[in-house]
């Protein structure tokens, strides 16, 4: 969930895959925990230190929307665990890896707490976070208890776990059901789509349709014009990047090309591939066709679900950390279709999620393990489900969450069918994430403003792959 990227989405984003922007979330259920140190901490049964006897950990998180869920939970674990007082910390995305960097030069860090792909290789490389393999009651956990592939996410080269898996996201498509009612459309029309780096397939056909230039005409109809465009076929905005998560990686994996030579730890980047080149020029090139906003147009302020809502775009790929987001969106009813199918026959979706370390500093491993483990457990999952903005890692957890977002009229099916089929690609799990997002950026940034083609992306490519010589 929320992508270095941004996660968050809204928070699952790096700023954050899963986004740095905040989300907006459904309402939910609060759990008792008190606000303890401003709006930064939280500090559960009222309290901001441990009751005599009881021994204080910290845990830390990013993202605000989960704290309602979390806090419930931990509440849950120091009522099981009455030895143990959990205070939490809650900051901003920014703030959030500036302080805990800081915390682990200062060895004042956290005990435990909420870890991201994109920056797990690099606190794995300095030693700041702990092999969990040998704390008790993280040993007793299988990696079979949540979705499959999450726990290999989170484990190191060595073979060795860094991290429990928390949640996981995937991608669909958001859109107005009010939007396609007013263009004679119906759900069922976005239902069964598919796409090629060709023509686009019956996807393009949906953008054209949708997308209409300042004179009313439609990008199917002769006259189009693509220089002036108000309304858009597909919302554009962040996470164009060297992962492109809820962007350009849904097209690119339906190809059957993968962004390394391993599923995880790879060395060999694959920005070369043929596969590759056509999906960039497929994708970038509806700029020039006027289905997709040029660079520059929609920035931080008009993210891809105000330009829903306002109506100058009718549809966005978006992460399942988004979910609350649009729904909360006004003067919208948020409709959730799936993934067009590309040529290896079927959608597919990046699958990304969040872990549970513990600090290589912490003095409290062991009631860090019993915290994180616990937050792993059915019991947990299903509590926080039942609460959650996002799909927790076990299918406890995601069940529960499918049934409340039914509660409030939403089929979230499109994202969880992804993980329910095995329609999936991981999040490229890699060291040197940082100097490849900045090589890669750049080209990314130069194909959207159509300066460069496809085939251009071999030369930034070569650089990507000679940090791992």
């Amino acid at each position: 969930m929320n992508s270095p990227l941004h996660r968050a989405h809204a928070t699952r984003t790096v700023p954050s895959p899963r986004s740095g922007a905040v989300l907006s979330r459904r309402r939910l259920l609060q759990g008792s925990a008190a606000l303890a140190t401003g709006t930064a901490g939280l500090a559960s049964c009222g309290g901001t230190s441990a009751p005599a006897g009881a021994t204080q950990i910290d845990y830390w998180l990013w993202d605000a929307n989960q704290l309602p869920a979390y806090s419930a939970a931990i509440d849950l674990f120091m009522q099981k665990n009455p030895d143990v007082f959990v205070r939490v910390t809650q900051l901003g995305w920014d703030d959030y890896w500036t302080k805990l960097t800081a915390s682990f030069v200062a060895e004042a860090g956290p005990d435990a707490f909420t870890d991201h792909l994109a920056r797990y290789p690099e606190f794995l490389k300095l030693g700041v976070i702990s092999p969990l393999d040998g704390l008790g009651p993280l040993d007793e956990i299988p990696p079979e208890q949540f979705q499959e592939g999450l726990q290999e996410l989170w484990t190191g080269q060595d073979g060795t776990r860094y991290g429990i898996p928390k949640d996981y996201d995937t991608i669909a498509v958001m859109y107005d059901t009010a939007m396609l009612e007013e263009e004679g459309l119906s759900p069922d029309d976005l239902q069964d789509l598919d796409w090629n780096p060709e023509d686009g397939g019956s996807f393009e056909k949906m953008l054209a349709r949708l997308s209409i230039d300042a004179n009313g005409v439609r990008g199917d109809e002769d006259g189009f014009d693509p220089k002036n465009v108000v309304r858009y076929g597909m919302a554009g905005g962040g996470e164009i990047d060297y992962v492109g998560q809820s962007s350009w990686s849904p097209f690119a994996l339906s190809t059957g090309w993968t962004f390394t030579d391993a599923e995880t730890w790879g060395t060999h980047f694959n920005y070369d591939d043929e596969r590759f080149v056509a999906t960039m020029d497929w994708y970038f090139g509806l700029v020039d066709k006027g289905f997709f906003p040029p660079f520059g147009m929609f920035g931080d302020s008009s993210p891809a679900q105000t330009q829903v809502q306002s109506g100058v775009a009718a549809l966005a790929l978006a992460g399942s950390w988004m979910i609350t987001t649009f729904n909360n969106m006004e003067g919208m009813e948020l409709g959730i279709a799936p993934l067009p199918a590309g040529p290896v026959g079927h959608p597919v979706s990046m699958f990304n999620g969040l872990g549970d370390s513990i600090s290589a500093q912490s003095e409290k491993k062991e009631e860090a393990a019993r915290l994180i483990g616990f937050l792993a457990s059915d019991e947990a999952q299903q509590l926080i489900g039942e609460r959650a903005p996002f799909f927790p890692s076990t299918d406890a957890g995601t069940a529960a969450a499918i049934e409340s977002y039914a509660a409030e009229g939403l089929d979230v099916t499109p994202f969880t069918d992804r993980v329910a089929n095995g329609e999936t690609g991981l999040f490229p799990l890699v060291e040197n994430s940082a100097s490849i997002m900045t090589i890669m950026q750049r080209a990314f940034d130069r194909c959207w403003m159509r300066e460069i083609d496809g085939a251009d992306f071999a030369a930034y490519n070569d650089r990507v792959n000679a940090l791992f010589e």
